[in-house]
């Protein structure tokens, strides 16, 4: 897989935003510049008092695309997720907070995360603000300003640390689209269930009781 071209190395910002998947550019962090951001800058920004959540593509900050529906939805997979998880002691399951280093220069902040205890050092809860652990399960909720080619590149740095699936969560379509590797996917919709399968056995999250959070009222 080929690395994202730093600002020194682009022609042009149109070339940047290109190499990070056509994203807004409203999304690429200007301070610090392009291809000069660390980890550092990544932890500063997630602990401001306007707090931004930033992922880091070598050297670049992008912000991540978030929305209250996103969040709606996030909590509710790391509810019943986490439930599972804990009460059969299997690992931990993160929220849309939990930053992962999937190599130096990459870092990633699923929506979702579930880490087995043999992914995690020491079979330990991670204590750094980002942990280099590569995820058995991640899930992206997918927001208006995702692109198709940002995704496919997300998908491709998870799947190449050796995520076992990857599950997109479509909320205007109501649908899961579950990825087994980067062009592998199957699209479920409707009365169905999304399984873990070989990464989480025995774990099922219901569609219809998923999407019943975006219609509920008092």
């Amino acid at each position: 897989m080929s690395a994202v071209a730093t600002f020194e190395e682009s022609n042009s910002l149109a070339d940047l935003i290109e190499e990070l998947g056509d994203i807004s550019p409203d999304r690429i962090v200007r301070r610090p510049a392009p291809g000069t951001a660390t980890e550092d800058d990544v932890i500063r920004l997630a602990e401001a008092p306007h707090k931004r959540l930033c992922e880091l593509i070598d050297a670049t900050l992008v912000e991540k695309a978030m929305g209250w529906t996103e969040a709606l939805l996030a909590g509710y997979v790391v509810g019943t997720m986490g439930e599972f998880v804990r009460d059969r002691n299997l690992g931990f399951v993160a929220g849309a907070d939990g930053m992962i280093r999937l190599w130096p220069g990459r870092v990633r902040i699923p929506d979702v995360a579930y880490m087995s205890w043999d992914r995690l050092p020491g079979r330990r809860r991670p204590t750094k603000p980002i942990p280099e652990i590569y995820p058995d399960i991640a899930v992206e909720i997918l927001s208006e300003s995702n692109t198709k080619k940002e995704m496919e590149k997300k998908r491709d740095d998870y799947f190449r640390t050796g995520v076992k699936l990857v599950w997109e969560i479509d909320p205007d379509e109501r649908s899961i689209t579950v990825y087994t590797s980067p062009d592998d996917s199957t699209v479920l919709t409707g009365e169905k269930l999304v399984d873990g399968g070989d990464a989480l056995p025995g774990y099922t999250l219901s569609l219809p009781r998923l999407f019943a959070e975006l219609d509920r009222q008092g």
